[in-house]
């Protein structure tokens, strides 16, 4: 989860926006976005995509019993 957090940190700090103006444009609380840039273990996986999807951040999952990559929080 530290990798994550620190992707989406700076993500959210090149876009300019301050932890509460990201809350904002998830949907979620300030304390969220403040726990998943700390790496908390205990964020929920949909607060998680609410927020990849406003930095406009795609999660891709591989795995080896699968043929292709897919993309979890892809906008349809």
């Amino acid at each position: 989860m530290d990798k994550l957090a620190k992707v989406i940190k700076n993500h959210r700090k090149k876009a300019g926006l301050t932890q509460k103006e990201l809350a904002d444009l998830s949907g979620l609380g300030k304390t969220v976005i403040f726990d998943i840039e700390k790496g908390k273990e205990t964020v929920q996986f949909n607060s998680l995509i609410k927020v990849l999807n406003a930095l406009n951040i795609s999660l891709n999952v591989s795995s080896k019993l699968m043929e292709n990559e897919v993309t979890i929080n892809e906008k349809s």
